[in-house]
């Protein structure tokens, strides 16, 4: 269940338990920090550069051992800002993005960006970026990936389906529905959730 940002009800997932208390989100709550293996996903920033800032400051307070952008950062200079977070980045382009050669210059002294599907392995997991929705069922069906990560919809969504876990963070951006969202996945307890920025 995702609750609002504002909602008096919000708290991080029952299912992941913690080992230390992290950075607050907008609020002032604790979000919860799994373990120093945490993942930080994102995906549309959509040029949204205040957003983009309180994000990478959210994800380097959490400790970060990598963070994945699910595409649409638009322009190449929201993407630099991503390598203030202090850990390698793995990004795919999205349908918004068409300065490629420009994302790729900025990305690449921090980690890679390519066009989806992305596979490749960290903390043991095997995980899959994709900008679109379309091709996620596809890929929940080869039953090969621990996480699926995918943007586009702007609507953040954690969902299982059997043993792989299907992780939208939302928008980063927060244009379309006016909350700023990104998620957070712990490798080592397969789970994720989605915290407001």
């Amino acid at each position: 269940m995702i609750y609002p940002r504002d909602s008096l009800f919000w708290v991080p997932s029952k299912a992941s338990p913690p080992l230390a208390r992290g950075p607050a989100d907008l609020l002032g709550r604790n979000v919860l920090r799994y373990n120093p293996s945490m993942i930080g996903i994102l995906s549309d920033s959509h040029d949204n550069l205040d957003a983009g800032r309180r994000a990478v400051r959210f994800l380097r307070n959490a400790g970060c051992s990598l963070v994945i952008h699910a595409g649409d950062f638009v322009a190449p200079f929201s993407a630099q800002i991503l390598g203030e977070v202090g850990c390698a980045v793995k990004a795919v382009f999205g349908n918004c993005d068409g300065e490629k050669y420009g994302l790729k210059a900025m990305i690449g002294p921090i980690g890679t960006i390519r066009k989806a599907p992305f596979v490749f392995s960290h903390e043991g997991k095997k995980i899959v970026i994709t900008h679109l929705n379309g091709p996620v069922e596809e890929l929940s069906a080869r039953r090969e990936y621990d996480l699926i990560v995918y943007g586009h919809t702007h609507r953040p969504e954690i969902r299982r389906v059997e043993n792989t876990l299907i992780v939208n963070p939302g928008e980063a951006g927060g244009w379309v529905t006016g909350r700023s969202t990104l998620a957070l996945y712990d490798p080592g307890a397969g789970t994720a959730e989605i915290v407001f920025f």
